[in-house]
């Protein structure tokens, strides 16, 4: 008999005034003309990338600390003629204690498995410096 994967369901809440809140509870995301829904996307990308790439070490019983920053264009696609992300790059900075052998291993996984970047059809572009030296 196949066993199912796991399954992870995520809802928000917009209210008449544009303000959201999260289905766990979370606090009030205030609407602000400021962030705009793509920013929003590339906020997620890159905290979704820092978080797979905690998940990872911490298997691996290393720490990590860092911030990433994210940015996209959004054009028509030649595809379909549709507004969309076109082009999407994560830049992330982190430092790894103790530093693993298998650094690019590491870093690979946690852009695989960042449901984010896996959920968009433009394919982010990661560029990592870890420890202060820049991953190829």
């Amino acid at each position: 008999m196949a066993s199912s994967a796991k399954t992870f369901d995520y809802a928000v809440s917009l209210d008449d005034q544009g303000d959201a809140r999260s289905d766990d509870g979370g606090p009030v995301l205030a609407h602000d003309e400021a962030w705009s829904p793509e920013h929003l996307v590339l906020a997620g990308l890159a905290r979704c990338t820092l978080t797979s790439l905690r998940y990872h070490a911490d298997r691996s019983n290393v720490s990590v600390g860092g911030s990433a920053d994210a940015k996209g264009t959004v054009t028509q696609r030649d595809t379909d003629g549709r507004y969309a992300f076109v082009r999407i790059a994560v830049t992330l900075d982190v430092t790894l204690e103790p530093t693993p052998a298998n650094v690019r291993e590491l870093l690979s996984k946690a852009e695989r498995d960042c449901f984010v970047g896996a959920s968009l059809t433009a394919k982010p572009r990661y560029r990592w410096t870890v420890n202060g030296e820049e991953v190829a």
